[in-house]
């Protein structure tokens, strides 16, 4: 199963559902870990070092942060890029997450960037 780090603007109810559903899930949030004032690239390399797929909202900026992270040689443990509620229902988010987590592993994720929802 995989672990994951929120970003530090991840939607709470979401992640509620996810532990409903996946009660042993291994999350650590951002700002409770102290990381939200980390720059987006040392939140990517922090999350690559402790292998937890970041799960975030933000479309704008976090792709391009990634992106020159992985060009400058370091990899990434992967990112999922969620719409906000109401963008998408939160009941779909959430089993879409739930199956990423559940049935995908580390190695799929390394240096990928995907977005929900899923293809």
């Amino acid at each position: 199963m995989l672990r994951v780090l929120l970003d530090h603007n991840f939607d709470q109810d979401i992640l509620r559902g996810l532990l409903r559903r996946i009660p042993e899930l291994d999350a650590v949030i951002a700002y409770e870990a102290g990381l939200s004032r980390m720059e987006d690239t040392d939140l990517l390399i922090w999350a690559a070092r402790e292998q937890r797929l970041l799960l975030t909202h933000d479309r704008r900026t976090m792709p391009a942060h990634a992106t020159t992270v992985i060009e400058s040689g370091m990899a990434i443990a992967g990112i999922v890029i969620t719409p906000e509620p109401g963008q998408m229902p939160i009941v779909q988010i959430i089993e879409q997450l739930e199956l990423i987590i559940a049935c995908t592993d580390e190695s799929q994720w390394l240096n990928v960037i995907d977005y929900l929802p899923l293809r």
